[in-house]
């Protein structure tokens, strides 16, 4: 078998090659795509990735301090239990050699064309197939997966002057291994999840460290701990327990979601929490009161770090809240326009959410991409299937995300996709396509029961909301109740096609 850690080139071809499935992304969401196609037999598919690893975000986020903020007991396929953990909560490396293990394992290497980037991918609604273009070659799919995930596409803010900087600057999600950061100037913009990891293992060789905040972060005690010895043994030797520990570990991300959709004030034992933990490590009173979070527990993603206040309260260390005015080829000039000098800048500015390239590579029946379709506004039915996009599921679509492990939601959506695919098959049906009162449907219920969560309500503005203010994020209510709805696909719903005929559409209706 070919090693799932070499590159699996895409082969360059003229002609367009034919597969059943094609799923684009070698992360979580397209690699438990496909292991759960090979478990159910279906053999007819591939999966492109532009990176020459499988890993997805775990490949390419490789800052110092990569971790992840869910527990790898929960935070891997329930499928494909790992019981050697060495942490509670896993550092990249080793989720990306998860990932690894379990393409070669579940014999997902054949399938994999990496180095391959989808350029187009468009509906043929005449033919009932997707045509997929590639740099490499082209594709014929009568089934599309979209797994290029969320946090695919760095964002990187439009600074006056960035161009100008003759410093060294680089995203969280391209970390320059090459540059030492030694002795240097460097700034970190932003205060999100990854530059509360990064912060403190670059403070300690900075020269100086200068932090440019717009809102602080809620930051709760890390609970990481090893598991090796005992834990390690005990889930080698009876499977069981990490079954059980699983299940309990999910119980208790269960138990948050009463706070955050329905009820918020029962977060305000979290939030006392965090102003606990930021006054015993936070001395001076200045800094604490820059630090301090003045929105809703949850509001925007908390985070936690035993490490981060330590590391801002250092002598060499800074913390800057007024705005950034613009860069010059020395340093950033803030809004009081203050110069501060700089040899090299982080950006620790997130992803691109509503504005993903990957939507204006998609395009449905009327010829128009996503990004044309949601207009900054992404709508979905049970965040997989989109009206006017036929056989195309997407995982970690809008309103998907449960309060739990991402991998949860995408196991959840993987078996939406076969069954929708075992009744296509069983029932004759060449192509399906959610009717877009369904999908209405699905957003006002969404739409109403967010109004009064924590992320709706809150009082701040975070990557949750798109620029219209809508919650496009969360599912709102538990991972039970997402799971159950996506159990098995109601063909009643869709628009569907027979085999074989293409000039009217069979409408299924309910009853």
């Amino acid at each position: 078998m070919v090693s799932a850690t070499q590159p699996v080139e895409c082969p360059v071809h003229d002609s367009r090659e034919k597969v059943h499935v094609l799923v684009i992304g070698a992360g979580f969401g397209g690699l438990g795509t496909a292991m759960q196609l090979k478990q159910a037999g279906i053999d007819d598919f591939v999966v492109l990735d532009r990176a020459s690893e499988v890993g997805g975000t775990w490949q390419v986020n490789t800052y110092p301090g990569a971790q992840c903020d869910i527990p790898s007991i929960l935070y891997s396929f329930s499928f494909a239990p790992n019981p050697n953990w060495t942490r509670l909560y896993p550092l990249q490396p080793e989720i990306h050699d998860y990932l690894r293990a379990c393409a070669e394992d579940f014999g997902i290497v054949p399938h994999l064309r990496l180095n391959c980037e989808v350029q187009d991918a468009t509906w043929d609604d005449a033919a009932q197939v997707w045509h997929v273009t590639t740099d490499q070659g082209s594709w014929e799919a009568r089934i599309l997966v979209g797994a290029m995930g969320p946090f695919s596409e760095p964002a990187v803010p439009d600074l006056p002057g960035l161009d100008s900087f003759e410093g060294t600057v680089f995203h969280s999600a391209a970390w320059n291994h090459e540059h030492d950061l030694s002795g240097d100037r460097v700034a970190v913009v932003g205060t999100g999840a990854s530059a509360v990891q990064i912060i403190p293992r670059i403070q300690p060789i900075a020269g100086s460290l200068t932090v440019f905040q717009r809102t602080p972060t809620w930051i709760l005690p890390h609970p990481d701990q090893p598991m090796t010895g005992w834990p390690r043994t005990l889930f080698e030797r009876i499977p069981l327990v990490q079954r059980l520990a699983r299940t309990g570990l999910d119980l208790v991300q269960e138990a948050m979601v009463p706070g955050f959709v329905y009820r918020p004030a029962l977060l305000k034992g979290l939030a006392s929490l965090g102003r606990a933990h930021l006054k015993r490590q936070i001395r001076d009173p200045e800094l604490r009161r820059k630090l301090t979070p003045t929105y809703a527990f949850g509001c925007k993603r908390p985070t936690f770090s035993n490490a981060y206040y330590p590391a801002l309260a250092q002598p060499n260390a800074a913390v800057v809240t007024e705005g950034i005015r613009e860069v010059r080829p020395n340093g950033i000039v803030t809004v009081d326009g203050t110069l501060h000098e700089l040899d090299t800048i982080v950006m620790g500015t997130g992803f691109r959410l509503t504005d993903n390239p990957a939507f204006d590579v998609v395009r449905g029946r009327d010829g128009r991409t996503l990004a044309e379709a949601w207009n900054g506004n992404a709508r979905a039915y049970l965040g997989t299937t989109i009206s006017g996009f036929p056989n195309f599921f997407m995982l970690l679509g809008p309103n998907s995300v449960t309060y739990t492990s991402q991998v949860v939601t995408i196991e959840a959506q993987v078996k939406y996709i076969l069954s929708a695919l075992q009744q296509m098959e069983a029932q004759g049906m060449a192509s399906i396509d959610v009717r877009p009162e369904v999908q209405q449907a699905f957003v006002d219920d969404v739409d109403e029961r967010l109004q009064k969560s924590v992320w709706n309500a809150g009082g701040c503005a975070s990557y949750y909301l798109s620029g219209e203010g809508r919650n496009f994020t969360f599912y709102p209510g538990f991972n039970r109740s997402f799971r159950a709805r996506t159990r098995r696909a109601d063909l009643a719903k869709y628009v569907t096609r027979r085999a074989g005929i293409s000039s009217q559409p069979t409408v299924r209706t309910a009853g």
